[in-house]
């Protein structure tokens, strides 16, 4: 590993402290349990001893951040009279401005989540903290962010669960890298490949804002992720690999040395052509069962009296989903039969998969920085004490 890389690299050993297990004291009511039932003629039947109670616990991490009154530096939703919704981030002796008065952020400190509060002109707005949805389509950013509704496809169609060891590449502002870290758990385990490392710390800001510091189960590493992931990742020993790029079908061997048997691989590809070209080349590897590719759409409905019908606007196409499993080693898989196409790719479909042909626009140095900065802005915030089970 590179200098650069290991320089980069946050522990993952992120056992939390606290979670262990006290036994309850159950044998003096089983005694009497059995006395009883004796004693009215029932069969002498040993009561089965109750489970064990959990000591008292620090709360997951990020927890905190979620609950108690609003604090200087938290993220807040704003919303007026008129449904038009603002994000701002709380400053002690700030001030929220629009044509229609200013609001002072003091009179939102302190407050609970979820309170109303008048600005000078008596304009009501309603505070809320941002859901996980809203952070994500609202924070700093460098690249595209993984949309919520195809990151809540991705946790499920990928199974990913509390504990799971997975590697991702293409980390861009740390959108998915929120939700995989919500599903893994403090016990879990994500490492996080990423090229560039402006993007590496916008992401790693977005993630210590919303989970209020480093994360014990993410570690980010910046480099290729097929020479990373070979050098950090024990062959086998990976439950789940997400990548998120612009040719996952390079990373076919790199995956498939890391990955599990029986280990998920989902791909978030943009382009017809790349979902084609990934699905082929899985195909003729022979190490991954049958490849199935999809896409979600989300539409809202407008809710008014019997005015109820499709919003005018809606989230369609963002990307689209390509997963498959990780057979056993020396088991070819079975080929699914279908009519003969075309699989070979030429120099004009490649060109269809660069981030200018599909209409990606180039991201400058200056807003790079920039985007950093907001993002660790957001890590100056004073959690609430832990609050036990």
């Amino acid at each position: 590993m590179s200098s650069d890389t290991a320089a980069n690299d946050t522990a993952a050993d992120g056992t939390p402290a606290g979670n262990t297990t006290a036994g309850n004291s159950t044998a003096g009511n089983s005694v009497d349990s059995v006395d009883s039932a004796t004693e009215h003629g029932a069969p002498a039947t040993a009561a089965a001893p109750a489970p064990a109670v959990p000591a008292t616990a620090a709360a997951p991490t990020g927890a905190n951040r979620r609950r108690g009154p609003f604090r200087e530096g938290e993220r807040v939703q704003l919303t007026d009279e008129r449904g038009r919704m603002n994000t701002i981030s709380l400053e002690a002796g700030g001030a929220f401005h629009t044509h229609r008065g200013f609001l002072n952020h003091d009179e939102i400190i302190g407050k609970p989540d979820g309170s109303v509060v008048v600005n000078n002109v008596g304009q009501q707005y309603q505070t809320l903290r941002p859901l996980l949805s809203d952070f994500v389509l609202s924070m700093p950013r460098g690249a595209a962010v993984v949309y919520p509704k195809d990151a809540a496809q991705i946790v499920t169609m990928a199974d990913i669960f509390p504990g799971a060891r997975v590697v991702e590449a293409g980390v861009g502002s740390g959108a998915l890298s929120i939700s995989l870290l919500r599903a893994v758990g403090d016990n879990g385990y994500l490492h996080s490949f990423e090229r560039r490392a402006e993007f590496a710390d916008i992401a790693r800001g977005n993630v210590e804002t919303i989970f209020g510091g480093p994360h014990p189960a993410w570690q980010i590493t910046l480099g290729d992720f097929q020479e990373q992931v070979l050098q950090t990742e024990e062959p086998g020993s990976v439950d789940r690999v997400v990548l998120d790029m612009l040719a996952p079908w390079e990373c076919l061997d790199a995956v498939a040395t890391v990955l599990a048997p029986g280990g998920v691989w989902i791909n978030y590809v943009a382009t017809v052509t790349q979902l084609s070209r990934t699905a082929e080349a899985i195909r003729a590897d022979g190490r991954f069962t049958e490849p199935d590719g999809w896409e979600s759409m989300v539409r809202g409905w407008h809710l008014e009296g019997l005015a109820v019908r499709p919003d005018h606007r809606m989230v369609a196409h963002t990307g689209f989903l390509l997963v498959t499993r990780r057979l056993a080693d020396g088991v070819t898989g079975i080929s699914v039969k279908r009519r003969p196409s075309k699989t070979e790719f030429d120099a004009e479909d490649v060109n269809a998969w660069t981030p200018g042909a599909v209409g990606e626009r180039a991201v400058s140095d200056k807003k790079l920085r920039r985007a950093a900065r907001d993002a660790l802005a957001g890590t100056n915030v004073v959690d609430a004490p832990d609050v036990t089970n």
